[in-house]
């Protein structure tokens, strides 16, 4: 495990790490940023980011996918085990298999090369507009929320089954549960649980919000008997089913 300071930045322009190998894109890179007001700082491997992470608070990452040792998905998963640091990824490989498992890994974005500056200053002021909005306080950060026989503790980031145990959620999962359980048996778009939740895609047509409830349905069910506590509301989205209650 990586021994990361991942505090945010709090005051100043935001910081942006750019991790990424080839030496003329990652100048580029660091130029764009820096023309459009961000303070850059860049590594270009594994090892390079990890240095510059212990020793700089960051307000966001764009971690390239092809890198030498560790590739970009790797490290995307070390991250999420320190911090929720916003993340942007950067490939040439535009499948989407690559883009699901970068976004399930918990990236913020999955940018595919090649893309214009104004693109991606464009993606990462949505991303780092999100993270501000998210880091507001909350109503449902106050105390423990139930539904059916769970518990859900948005400030402790936990999910208790009817069982009593700890229920294992990537951090995506956690965020699109919350998203849920804040409007309980509401039908959402997909773009409102985008926009909600923070596992965000750039494109709400995209399948990996699918992807995503499908995985969270799965660790709500116990049983085949158990109704689904996530409806699909076809053509239009999801709907949490049960009523929450704050405990």
């Amino acid at each position: 495990m990586f021994d990361l300071n991942l505090n945010v930045a709090l005051q100043g322009p935001p910081t942006v790490l750019v991790v990424e190998d080839d030496a003329s894109l990652r100048a580029l890179l660091l130029r764009t940023l820096r023309e459009n007001g961000y303070h850059a700082l860049s590594s270009g491997s594994g090892p390079e980011m990890v240095r510059a992470l212990q020793g700089a608070s960051v307000d966001l990452i764009l971690l390239d996918v092809m890198l030498p040792g560790s590739n970009g998905f790797d490290l995307c998963r070390a991250i999420r085990r320190e911090s929720n640091v916003p993340l942007i990824m950067l490939s040439a490989r535009a499948e989407e298999a690559d883009r699901l498992l970068g976004l399930e890994l918990g990236a913020d974005d999955y940018v595919a090369k090649p893309f214009s500056a104004r693109e991606l200053v464009a993606r990462i002021r949505a991303v780092l507009r999100r993270t501000n909005a998210d880091s507001q306080p909350m109503e449902l950060s106050r105390g423990q929320l139930g539904f059916g026989q769970w518990i859900l503790d948005p400030a402790h980031r936990e999910l208790i089954s009817p069982e009593g145990a700890a229920v294992d959620l990537s951090g995506a999962e956690f965020d699109l549960l919350v998203a849920f359980v804040s409007q309980p048996q509401r039908v959402i778009g997909r773009e409102r649980l985008l926009e909600l939740s923070r596992a965000r895609i750039a494109d709400a047509s995209d399948r990996s919000i699918d992807v995503l409830v499908s995985r969270l349905r799965r660790k709500l069910r116990r049983s085949e008997e158990d109704g689904a506590i996530i409806r699909t509301v076809r053509g239009v989205g999801y709907m949490f089913s049960l009523p929450v209650r704050r405990i």
